[in-house]
């Protein structure tokens, strides 16, 4: 007898969510309409010793060769939007490259979201702190949107499971507000 699975339902990209408390009032200093370089990676470490064990025809010396997991990395999260009033994401900048980087480290939630709207996955990057800041190409002669993306330097990477209270709220919040 074969059991039938629900094959999941890969997630849209284009509906996610930025939350980073930037003054302390607003949890989500606009919307981001492009994010990227989320990623983490771990270097491996090649150890190679000779040991005795018998080697071919010689007596001794068999080369062992052994990868270690090494040093964990994760990238620099880009967040592009349109151009605001907003001063927040230019201060937290101000504030890091006047020396006090160390006290304005924010942790930074991704979510993602499904179809209904509702959080489905939740990324947690922890310590990040703003390392670029550039203002798109601008055109008298063009009709679109001026763009800002700021580049952000982020310590740690983790997938938090989703779907707590929380997610629930902020999920019929968002079906309310799509219709």
């Amino acid at each position: 007898m074969s059991m039938m699975f629900k094959k999941p339902d890969p997630l849209p990209s284009s509906r996610f969510g930025v939350e980073l408390d930037l003054d302390g009032s607003n949890s989500t200093d606009g919307y981001f309409m492009d994010c990227s370089g989320i990623n983490y990676t771990q270097d491996v470490i090649d150890f190679c010793e000779v040991t005795s064990n018998q080697w071919g025809n010689a007596g001794k010396g068999q080369v062992v060769r052994t990868k270690l997991p090494g040093n964990a990395k994760s990238g620099h999260l880009t967040l592009r939007r349109g151009l605001i009033k907003s001063m927040a994401i230019w201060d937290w900048l101000e504030i890091v490259e006047q020396g006090n980087w160390a006290k304005k480290r924010k942790n930074c939630s991704l979510y993602f979201y499904d179809n209904n709207s509702t959080r489905t996955v939740h990324l947690e990057l922890e310590a990040a702190w703003p390392i670029s800041y550039k203002i798109g190409d601008v055109n008298s002669n063009d009709a679109q949107a001026a763009l800002e993306e700021i580049e952000i330097a982020f310590e740690g990477f983790k997938r938090i499971k989703a779907g707590g209270a929380k997610d629930k709220a902020v999920g019929a919040a968002r079906r309310a507000w799509h219709g």
